[in-house]
């Protein structure tokens, strides 16, 4: 992996004054940008998500589940990143073993090495997981959730940033990528089978080459309002 030069991490520490000084251009746009993180209120405790019985809970450190520890796929190309980060914050088991503290682990793996977005980028991850205590409760409803994609690119909002940036206020190789599929819940009410399907949307900011061999994350925006 190659190591950011000084200018490098001084121009990483100006993303977010660039962001915020475009902030401007991109709520004229009807966009969001990466200074603000997902809103906890987005996160859907409930099984079915809108339209079904009550919220699944999680998984409980009584679990006997043999699942792998959560992790994201590397990659050198930010649109296929992209894709494994949603896969990786929307794929889970409440009866894995695992709590929603170990999927947001396993997605901070991959995050800038620098560390210096680490503090926001987990707060970003925590609204797309359900808290503890309703991973605890969805775990009685052996509720799953997968993650179908349909569509993923690079927003025009982006491009128009990036175009209003100074040169050096981004380190290369900075992106957005927005993502957008199908959320699947599956579990059991009353001893019945049920599930929920659900659009959601988000972008995700990263960083690949040249300035490292392979993407790293940065930030999420807030669940269904992505840049476009």
């Amino acid at each position: 992996m190659k190591a950011p030069t000084l200018a490098h991490s001084h121009a990483r520490r100006r993303i977010v004054i660039l962001i915020a000084a475009t902030l401007l251009l991109l709520a004229g746009l009807g966009v969001y940008g990466l200074a603000r993180g997902p809103h906890p209120a987005t996160v859907s405790d409930s099984p079915t998500a809108a339209t079904g019985p009550p919220a699944f809970p999680t998984a409980s450190p009584d679990s006997t589940g043999t699942s792998t520890s959560p992790t994201v796929t590397a990659s050198d190309d930010p649109e296929t990143f992209a894709r494994n980060v949603a896969q990786a914050l929307f794929t889970w088991d409440t009866a894995s073993g695992f709590m929603p503290l170990d999927y947001t682990a396993g997605v901070l793996e991959v995050a800038d090495p620098t560390g210096e977005e680490q503090a926001g980028l987990a707060s970003d991850i925590a609204a797309y997981l359900p808290s503890r205590e309703a991973w605890l409760q969805l775990r009685q409803y052996a509720t799953t959730q997968t993650l179908t994609v349909t569509d993923t690119r690079i927003p025009e909002a982006w491009d128009e940033a990036l175009a209003q940036a100074r040169p050096g206020q981004l380190i290369p190789g900075t992106a957005a990528v927005t993502i957008e599929g199908i959320r699947h819940r599956t579990g059991t009410w009353e001893g019945e089978p049920v599930e929920s399907e659900h659009q959601v949307a988000f972008t995700v900011f990263l960083v690949c080459g040249p300035t490292y061999d392979t993407c790293h994350l940065l930030r999420l925006s807030q669940l269904d309002n992505p840049l476009h």
